[in-house]
């Protein structure tokens, strides 16, 4: 039937998304290699667009399958995982030895580590938040914190910023605090919010993206380490007064604490 040798193709426009980051990821790496270290930031900063794209329009255009899950998790690997360890190693990693190498490793262990644990979710109930920093929010702010660097100094200066900024942001990944998803649907008042936050930082970024677009990404990041800090202080007076602390959400759906 005509619906049935349709339905066989839905997935390859969802999946033409996904090679293009796979694609973008390589030449991240490739300009890495070269010392275009700008242009393989901007090449992550593609992937994430596309990447935010593949699912979405899987899901609209009913092509979403498990291959294509899977298909995902290795393109953000790539370009992520491997190809943001790359870009830091050789811009700033490289000059601290070994060290250099375990602070990659690590933080490419740590992609993969949340990319499987994701996957591992993907067919449980409806995620309203995602367990631990997402593999792309980690990699584009660290590509941005370097393009805002090259934009103020024509460089890159504090270093040990972005060292830093890897360290923290593989113990994220793997760490169970709690970050907002973008929402499928916006019939709810929380969802309308993220909308209109999400709207008014897309219009602050478009005048000026090579400033203001790690400070935005920066603040995503903040904000979910920020709320963490809040429930753990919560939960710990709780367990002090003896009241309830309440649920807290997770990829799982909500669960008690």
């Amino acid at each position: 039937m005509p619906g049935e040798g349709m339905s066989r193709y839905r997935g390859l426009f969802p999946g033409t998304f996904t090679m293009g980051n796979v694609v973008c990821g390589f030449l991240a790496i490739l300009s890495a290699f070269e010392g275009n270290i700008t242009v393989g930031c901007w090449f992550i900063i593609l992937a994430g667009f596309l990447d935010a794209l593949d699912g979405k329009i899987a899901r609209l255009s009913g092509g979403a399958s498990q291959f294509g899950v899977e298909l995902d998790s290795l393109a953000d690997f790539l370009s992520f995982g491997v190809a943001p360890a790359t870009l830091v190693y050789a811009i700033k990693l490289n000059s601290l030895g070994k060290w250099g190498w375990v602070i990659s490793i690590v933080y490419i262990m740590a992609a993969a580590y949340r990319l499987a644990r994701f996957n591992l979710l993907a067919d449980t109930e409806e995620k309203k938040d995602f367990l631990g920093l997402p593999v792309p929010g980690a990699a584009v702010t660290l590509v941005t914190f370097i393009i805002f660097s090259y934009y103020l100094w024509d460089g890159l200066e504090y270093g040990e910023w972005l060292v830093s900024m890897i360290i923290l942001f593989a113990f994220l990944m793997v760490s169970q605090v709690q970050y907002d998803s973008f929402p499928d649907n916006f019939d709810t008042p929380q969802n309308k919010t993220k909308l209109i936050i999400m709207v008014l930082a897309g219009i602050v970024v478009i005048f000026k993206p090579r400033l203001l677009l790690f400070p935005v990404c920066a603040l995503y990041i903040l904000f979910g380490m920020g709320r963490e800090v809040f429930r753990l202080f919560y939960v710990g007076v709780g367990k002090v007064t003896g009241r309830p602390h309440g649920r807290r959400k997770t990829d799982r759906g909500i669960s008690d604490e």
